[in-house]
């Protein structure tokens, strides 16, 4: 393998494993903190591209057009996310975590066949920016500038989660939710509202991914559960309720999706759950999952 062909495919793992940190860090997010294996999480993907596909045309189709209609259809998902936490889930935190997981279930059901309802079964696909959709080269290597965008963001991304958890007053507090929200109650910590927090923070970032991604993929039905398996995977492997081993996680799924696609195409799928098996051989609760996990 040449060096140039090397650098196009760990690239191109790098920039997939971008999205999947994003939307998993998300999961993660609300795990961590709610103890809520959220199955709505896809379904806040899906009407993150949904939303882009429709905003980005009525914004300059270029860079900054760009920027602006992901975070505006990031930020209207964000909403809807407080409305499922406010109307659903609150009512559901003193009961079983499995009706927790189902009543979640039936929202994705629920946010299924209303995108069928409003858009159809047929796909969609906005166009990429044209400021993006040239090429960067990289020695003797072309490389798409998208996928240099997509790993330049998800890097931001993390930097701005942990500047969130790590030195804000809020993030601090979700932090130490996921450590023991019991504790954080007996001392007058509002945890309900930090649920509403976790869970707005976790549809923003789903709906972000579904938002970024859309240029590159053809936006329509079933996206919400393949993206809900492929994060949960990321999740798992990393650690549940652990951002920095999404983070790890993430690159891991991403470069064995890329290099998986290339030499082992009859089997690329299945790719990242051998690489969950082995990990879950070696580390059962993820590289850097917590014991109380």
């Amino acid at each position: 393998m040449s060096g140039g062909i090397l650098l196009m495919q760990v690239l191109s793992g790098l920039s997939l494993g971008a999205i999947l940190f994003i939307v998993a860090s998300g999961m993660t997010l609300v795990f961590g903190t709610m103890r809520v294996i959220n199955m709505t999480h896809g379904s806040f993907y899906m009407l993150g591209a949904y939303l882009l596909a429709i905003t980005f045309n009525k914004f300059d189709q270029h860079l900054f057009g760009f920027i602006g209609a992901f975070l505006l259809s990031a930020a209207a998902v964000l909403l809807v996310g407080v409305v499922v936490e406010f109307v659903v889930l609150r009512r559901l935190y003193s009961g079983e975590h499995l009706l927790q997981l189902l009543a979640t279930w039936a929202l994705m059901l629920i946010f299924e066949q209303l995108t069928l309802d409003v858009w159809g079964s047929a796909t969609v696909s906005p166009p990429t920016p044209a400021s993006l959709s040239g090429a960067v080269t990289l020695g003797s290597t072309t490389i798409p500038a998208f996928y240099l965008f997509l790993i330049l963001l998800a890097a931001l991304i993390y930097f701005a989660l942990w500047v969130f958890t790590n030195r804000m007053g809020i993030g601090r507090s979700l932090m130490a939710a996921v450590e023991d929200h019991e504790l954080l109650a007996t001392i007058g910590v509002n945890v309900r509202q930090l649920y509403t927090v976790a869970f707005a923070i976790g549809a923003f970032l789903a709906a972000l991914g579904g938002a970024l991604i859309a240029p590159e993929v053809s936006v329509g039905p079933g996206i919400d559960l393949s993206i809900l398996v492929e994060s949960f995977v990321v999740a798992v492997v990393g650690g549940l309720g652990n951002v920095n081993g999404a983070v790890i996680g993430a690159i891991i799924i991403g470069l064995a999706q890329s290099f998986g696609a290339t030499y082992i195409p009859n089997m690329a799928e299945a790719a990242i759950y051998f690489v969950m098996v082995i990990v879950l051989i070696i580390r059962p609760r993820g590289l850097l999952g917590r014991e109380e996990f």
